[in-house]
C-alpha cells in the first residue's frame, strides 16, 4: 500500500508543478482536467502520510521494545497496537479512495421529474418528489435552483427540471434516477380506492463548455408561447425556445423565464448535459443506454422505489431496503435511503476489487 502512495505522491508534486505553468494555465480545458485530478490526488497524498507516520510510529516503538524496561514496555505495548489500529483504519480509507472514480463525482447535477403513468396523481406525485428532492438539498447544503416546470391542472408538475449544486451532490443523486412508484388514495377518487401511479426521475450530470462543444450550425431553433396548467398561453411573447440538436436528435425545451435569451441559455445547459451522457454511455459499455434505463417507460411494473401511503412504507427495489418512515422521507429525510445505495455501491466495488487482486 505504501508503493502505491508513493506513486500518487509523485504525480501529486508532477502535477503542482504543471499546474503552476502558463502554457496549462492559459488552456482552459486541460487547466480544469489536471485540477480535478490534484483535488482527487491531493485526498489520496493526505491519507497515504497519515498512513506512512502510523508505519513509522509502529517501527520505533518496536526497536525500543527489547531495551525497555517494564513500566516502558508496556507503554510501548500500547503505541504498536495504535499504530496498528491506525495503520488498518488509515488502509481502509485508502481502499475506498482508490476505487475508480465515477467520472462526473464532483459536477453539478440536472434533475428531471416527469408525471408518468396515472393522469393526474402522476404529477401530483412528482411534485411530491420534487418537494421531497428539495428539503433533501437543504440539508445536504447544496444549491437548488429550478430551471423550468410545467404546473398541471390540480397544481403537480407534468415537468420540472432543477439544477443542484454542492459537494457530494452527484455521488446520492444518481441512485435516485428511474420510475418512482406510488401507492395511495388520490384526491380524485371518490371512493376511497388506492391507486398506482408513477412519475419518471432522470438525473443528469451537468457538462461544462469545456466539455461538450455544440456547433451552432447543428442547431434548429424554435421559439413558442409559454403555456400554463391546461395549456392556456402565461405571455404574449415568443419567449419559450425549443433547441434540436441535429447530429443527436436531442430536444429541450424551456419555457420558465419571460426572456427568450434567458430560456435558451437554460436549454443550451440541458442540452450540453444530455450530450455528454450519450458520450459516456458510448465510452462505457457498463452504462450503455444509461438514460433509456433511467426513465424505462415509466410503467407501474417497472420501479426503483415504491412510496405506500397506507403502510407508511418506502422501498427501495434495488437493495431489497424498506423503511417505515414516509412522512419523514417525503420532508427530505432521504438520508438513511442515500447512504445505504451509496454504502452497498461501494462495498460491490471493494469486492470487486478484492476479487481482481487475488
Amino acid at each position: 500500500m505504501l508503493d502505491r502512495v508513493q506513486g500518487f505522491e509523485d504525480e501529486y508534486r508532477e502535477l503542482e508543478a504543471r499546474l503552476g505553468d502558463p502554457a496549462v494555465a492559459s488552456d482552459n480545458k486541460r487547466f480544469i482536467q489536471l485540477t480535478r485530478r490534484y483535488r482527487e490526488l491531493g485526498e489520496i497524498v493526505e491519507v497515504g502520510r497519515r498512513l506512512k507516520a502510523l508505519h513509522d510510529d509502529r517501527a520505533v516503538a518496536q526497536m525500543l521494545l527489547p531495551e525497555a524496561d517494564a513500566s516502558e514496555r508496556e507503554e510501548l505495548r500500547a503505541e504498536v497496537v495504535m499504530a496498528e489500529a491506525g495503520i488498518e483504519q488509515a488502509e481502509q480509507e485508502l481502499r475506498l479512495l482508490l476505487l475508480p472514480k465515477d467520472p462526473n463525482d464532483g459536477r453539478n447535477v440536472i434533475v428531471e421529474i416527469r408525471g408518468a403513468e396515472g393522469g393526474e396523481e402522476a404529477n401530483l406525485f412528482a411534485r411530491d418528489l420534487f418537494e421531497m428532492y428539495r428539503a433533501f438539498a437543504e440539508r445536504q447544503g447544496w444549491k437548488f435552483e429550478v430551471i423550468n416546470a410545467q404546473r398541471s391542472d390540480l397544481g403537480g408538475y407534468s415537468d420540472v427540471t432543477f439544477i443542484l449544486q454542492g459537494d457530494g451532490a452527484w455521488t446520492r443523486m444518481k441512485f435516485e434516477a428511474g420510475p418512482h412508484r406510488v401507492q395511495r388514495v388520490p384526491v380524485t377518487e371518490s371512493q376511497g380506492r388506492i391507486h398506482t401511479s408513477s412519475a419518471t426521475v432522470s438525473v443528469l450530470p451537468e457538462a461544462d463548455e469545456v466539455d461538450v462543444e455544440i456547433d451552432p450550425n447543428d442547431l434548429q431553433i424554435d421559439t413558442f408561447r409559454s403555456s400554463g396548467a391546461g395549456g392556456q398561453h402565461v405571455n404574449t411573447t415568443d419567449s419559450a425556445v425549443r433547441l434540436t440538436h441535429l447530429p443527436t436528435g436531442i430536444v429541450v425545451s424551456m419555457q420558465d423565464e419571460k426572456s427568450q435569451l434567458q430560456n435558451r441559455a437554460r436549454a443550451l445547459v440541458v442540452l450540453r448535459s444530455r450530450i455528454l451522457q450519450m458520450q459516456q454511455e458510448r465510452q462505457q459499455a457498463e452504462a450503455s443506454a444509461t438514460r433509456r434505463d433511467q426513465i424505462g417507460g415509466g410503467g407501474r411494473s417497472e420501479k426503483i422505489r415504491t412510496y405506500n401511503f397506507k403502510e407508511n412504507r418506502v422501498t427501495d427495489h434495488r437493495i431489497g431496503l424498506t423503511i417505515y418512515k414516509l412522512e419523514k422521507v417525503l420532508q427530505g429525510e432521504l438520508d438513511e435511503v442515500s447512504d445505504a445505495l451509496v454504502h452497498d455501491e461501494r462495498t460491490r466495488q471493494l469486492q470487486d476489487d478484492a476479487h481482481e487482486s487475488r
